[in-house]
């Protein structure tokens, strides 16, 4: 009874934050706008422009995510290794950006981007020419792994933490070289917070709209502008309700993934 008790606000949590939303999502991305049930909504992202701003996000989010893993693995390397790793204090300056606003951190980059950017200045100061990635899918690009290359870090650190030493030493003990070590020992083990980083770095990245309305100044236009047109501009929720269950698959496509990989929860950053 006192279980079923702590357990109340947790139920109500998952079945108004959770169940009731996607109820609703359901509800207008298979029906019309006279109430009627439908497929056109979820068959829409077939359609050219859909399709394309699929496509688009695909590309630049799996772009992203493999920039962030190629970055936070050795990262990850660094802070295991180091003392100020074990003690926090590197840890602590990736998170520290994530306290930051996240919208304020985009426009930061906006500004450094811009043709009258910092960026620019500087490149002109010295004689060099201006940097034109603003309003491009590399900005987007950037703008993402700036953002999210913490989620790859953290998951992959913690994983890396959690090997123990002595396996590694005993690897070297039986004469497997560094190269070695890292491929059939580190890696291996380190799996699980690697899914967990691509993860939470490829879904954030797939269903993002502010980053590239920012950094991509309306040219860059990604799925998750489409379905945020649909809903505030264009005031179409059913057909921005179906769009978002096709992305729906995607996360739930991911989470499967994830859980394949990582049983244990070894890569979880908690």
């Amino acid at each position: 009874m006192i279980k079923k008790m702590f357990s109340a606000p947790f139920l109500a949590f998952i079945l108004c934050g959770t169940i009731v939303p996607l109820g609703v999502i359901a509800y207008y991305g298979l029906t019309d706008r006279s109430g009627a049930f439908t497929w056109d909504n979820i068959l829409a992202m077939a359609s050219g422009d859909h399709a394309k701003a699929l496509m688009l996000s695909l590309a630049l989010s799996l772009a992203s995510t493999v920039i962030c893993l190629i970055l936070a693995f050795p990262l990850g390397l660094i802070l295991k290794d180091s003392k100020l790793g074990k003690k926090g204090f590197m840890v602590f300056v990736f998170i520290l950006p994530m306290w930051m606003n996240f919208l304020l951190r985009t426009m930061a980059w906006q500004v450094l981007l811009e043709k009258g950017g910092v960026i620019n200045g500087v490149l002109g100061a010295i004689g060099l020419p201006a940097l034109e990635i603003i309003n491009t899918p590399a900005a987007v690009v950037l703008g993402m792994v700036y953002d999210y290359l913490p989620f790859m870090v953290l998951p992959i650190y913690n994983s890396l933490i959690k090997i123990d030493r002595s396996i590694i030493e005993a690897a070297y003990d039986l004469g497997a070289s560094a190269g070695t070590v890292l491929r059939k020992v580190i890696i291996p083990m380190t799996i699980p917070g690697i899914v967990s980083g691509v993860t939470m770095v490829f879904v954030p990245s797939l269903t993002t709209f502010a980053i590239s309305n920012m950094l991509g100044g309306g040219k860059v236009n990604l799925i998750g502008n489409i379905i945020e047109q649909e809903f505030t501009t264009s005031s179409n929720w059913n057909l921005g309700s179906g769009l978002s269950l096709i992305m729906m698959i995607f996360i739930v496509i991911s989470m499967a993934f994830i859980e394949k990989f990582d049983r244990n929860g070894e890569g979880s950053v908690l």
